[in-house]
């Protein structure tokens, strides 16, 4: 069973999903891959607030007021093991820090004894985490320092980035993702 409640921000409508085991998905309203983890599947799907959910709502209130929140609910993310190590470093991200989708492959190569990682699937990985926020996509950033890649749009990392307090001063928007301002 699945359950999900929605959430309302300052980036907009969020929808939550979780079952017994965990939170499964956090996606802000027209996000690309929007609940992909809930189509097409023979799953049952209740609107209720669960325990998970209310700790998620929780640690939504806590972010959005410009903590850092000192918990973290229990997460359920689905996906390949691949996707799996990706999400698990980027929870290890710092808040109000960044790091580049370069660094987390490296880390994976070091890690696994590979001879090299490749950034562009780090990105795929990282641009279908299905828990926005709360596993932090948003804090990935190009090795030029550019603000690329973020399933829920560009403004909305930068205003997550921004709530975080994190040094903007080396990020920038690429022209080409300008419009989305």
């Amino acid at each position: 069973m699945i359950y999900t409640t929605d959430y309302m921000s300052s980036l907009g409508q969020i929808l939550l999903a979780a079952d017994e085991i965990g939170l499964v998905g956090v996606w802000l309203e027209g996000q690309k891959y929007f609940a992909d983890f809930l189509k097409g599947k023979h799953l049952q799907i209740e609107k209720k607030e669960t325990e998970i959910l209310r700790d998620t709502v929780h640690w939504l209130d806590v972010y959005f007021s410009g903590k850092e929140p000192d918990f973290l609910p229990a997460l359920h993310p689905v996906g390949s093991e691949f996707r799996q190590t990706v999400w698990r470093i980027l929870l290890e991200i710092p808040y109000g820090q960044t790091v580049t989708y370069g660094e987390i492959a490296r880390k994976i190569s070091t890690d696994t004894g590979r001879k090299n990682m490749s950034a562009q699937a780090v990105g795929g990985a990282v641009g279908h985490n299905p828990i926005s926020i709360l596993i932090p996509c948003h804090r990935v950033v190009g090795s030029n320092g550019s603000l690329t890649g973020y399933a829920g749009g560009i403004n909305k990392k930068i205003q997550l980035l921004t709530l975080e307090h994190a040094d903007m001063s080396k990020l920038y928007v690429p022209a080409k993702n300008t419009s989305a301002l």
